[in-house]
């Protein structure tokens, strides 16, 4: 099976027939799922939606139980988290939603991790990483867009000449570089590509 349009998070099935992974959605498998708009809701008290999944979490005062309903807990209360906590061996322990989010100083209140300028994303060649709260994501180098070739995603060069998106002179000639291009002047004007006299 040969899928053209290529299939993101999911894998070809049939001619141009995506079967999407579990979390994503759309024709190419390209579309993060939002699971706590789905009914019935998958949290009890509060939902928060990451890249091909969700995290359920408690109301002040209640702990997440391992089937992720919510249960009223006293000592939770008095710990006063700002996404519920858990007991682990008798001792009260906030939670954080996603591992992009970290205890911060005062044990209650989540901080983010920039994985971005921590090293611990990895973006492929010729994608850039961007940090959001609690995750990242990898973005295409300026210079570079996302394109599907033979079913797989990645970042190509635009050809600037092409999609006349350079800002050459009038009276110069564009040429194309891997993720950029140049400008020269053409024969009988001297500048700087941009400007030609």
């Amino acid at each position: 099976a040969t899928c053209g349009h290529g299939c993101k998070y999911g894998e070809c099935t049939g001619p141009n027939k995506c079967k999407c992974f579990p979390g994503f959605t759309g024709k190419t498998c390209n579309q993060d799922v939002n699971e706590c708009g789905l009914k019935p809701r998958p949290c009890e008290h509060r939902c928060m939606n990451t890249h091909g999944s969700y995290k359920c979490y408690c109301l002040n005062g209640y702990m997440l139980m391992p089937d992720g309903t919510c249960a009223s807990s006293r000592t939770c209360a008095m710990v006063n988290c700002q996404y519920g906590c858990e007991e682990v061996r008798g001792q009260v322990q906030c939670l954080c939603p996603s591992g992009g989010l970290q205890l911060g100083p005062n044990g209650r209140t989540c901080i983010d991790i920039d994985e971005c300028s921590t090293g611990r994303a990895v973006c492929s060649y010729n994608r850039r990483c961007v940090n959001t709260f609690g995750s990242f994501y990898c973005k295409c180098q300026l210079g570079y867009e996302l394109k599907s070739t033979s079913g797989r995603y990645n970042c190509l060069d635009v050809n600037e000449c092409v999609t006349n998106t350079h800002r050459c002179s009038l009276h110069a000639e564009c040429l194309n570089t891997e993720g950029s291009f140049q400008c020269k002047c053409k024969q009988g004007y001297r500048g700087s590509g941009f400007d030609c006299a």
